[in-house]
């Protein structure tokens, strides 16, 4: 379902970004329907998990996966995808569509915002308890987030705090917007 939304809805507004969307629609499923802890109901539950897209241009994933789990997204907002005054704009954008936790756009900014918000959630479990604060922060990111800088820095400061509730997963699928990886990144980093 959410890889024919993501072909669908990019189709439709002759715009956006299908490729990563179909792609990551298996792991889109499996963490709305039966990993994060979520509810549509109250999209602010303090100790909900956060979903963070860093590679926001391919918003139609989350959209999707969005609308299929209840949080107020209608059919017809997904077929305004891209539309000015939608909920459903070209990039994720927080406060404008309910279960968005980040507004993402330039890549990488999501990753790091990813890494405050699991730094916050340590924070609140020190000093609140993990009845109250036990929540995790799920990040996607694509190979372009990894080419900018500010993801080495949120990247080498995670790792240095130990945040083990921050899980990111890497879409490696060595595109960019100019072609393959290889023709502006050769890092070797383990």
């Amino acid at each position: 379902m959410i890889r024919g939304l993501a072909m669908d809805a990019p189709l439709a507004a002759k715009s956006g970004h299908q490729g990563t969307a179909m792609a990551l629609a298996p792991l889109a499923h499996v963490l709305y329907s039966r990993v994060m802890r979520h509810d549509p109901l109250q999209p602010e539950w303090s100790n909900r998990d956060r979903f963070i897209l860093s590679n926001g241009h391919a918003s139609i994933l989350q959209y999707a996966a969005l609308y299929l789990n209840g949080y107020g997204l209608e059919l017809d907002d997904l077929r305004k995808f891209r539309q000015w005054g939608s909920a459903t704009p070209g990039h994720p954008e927080r406060g404008h569509t309910a279960g968005v936790e980040v507004t993402t756009g330039p890549l990488g900014q999501g990753f790091a915002n990813a890494v405050g918000m699991a730094i916050a959630e340590r924070h609140l479990r020190a000093r609140f308890g993990a009845e109250l604060h036990d929540h995790h922060v799920f990040v996607v990111a694509g190979d372009g987030c990894f080419m900018e800088g500010i993801s080495h820095e949120a990247a080498s400061l995670a790792g240095h705090q130990k945040l083990d509730r921050l899980i990111c997963v890497f879409d490696d699928n060595k595109v960019t917007i100019d072609g393959s990886t290889d023709l502006s990144c050769s890092d070797d980093v383990e």
